[in-house]
């Protein structure tokens, strides 16, 4: 390998992560936009273990998306760096709306439920709808 090959690939995986870190910042603001409170509170100052758990499935979520994205991302660096994170917000926005469907037809607000102090089921089902829409989004992707 000669140092131009070396370089080409550095900057590719500095792009690479630069979208996925980007994505997981949306995704972090999406949670926080769903949920109430603000989210560096709940986790950090009040040590709320739900809406660690909803924010933890959230980034590991992104992270499925992501890394399937970039597996199966087109041959040329600027296609493969669009399709990553067009798919990236893709999962993202279903996220959201499985995070809003799951609202609607459970009795109280999820948001709610999974903010409270008291560790609640409901945690656990937000959370593994991130993981589940992650995974049906990276096998559409490949």
């Amino acid at each position: 390998m000669d140092a131009g090959d070396l370089l080409y690939d550095v900057g590719a995986i500095a792009a690479y992560g630069a979208v996925g870190l980007l994505l997981m910042a949306v995704g972090y603001a999406m949670v926080d936009l769903l949920t109430p409170g603000r989210l560096h509170e709940l986790i950090w100052d009040q040590r709320n273990a739900n809406a660690a758990l909803l924010l933890s499935s959230n980034m590991l979520a992104v992270a499925i998306i992501v890394v399937t994205a970039i597996r199966s991302s087109y041959d040329g660096l600027g296609e493969g760096l669009v399709s990553s994170g067009v798919y990236g917000l893709l999962g993202i926005v279903l996220m959201a709306v499985c995070f809003v469907v799951i609202d609607v037809c459970t009795p109280g607000r999820l948001g709610d439920l999974v903010t409270d102090h008291e560790r609640h089921p409901a945690a656990w089902v937000g959370a593994s709808s991130h993981i589940s829409v992650a995974l049906i989004v990276a096998a559409a992707v490949s």
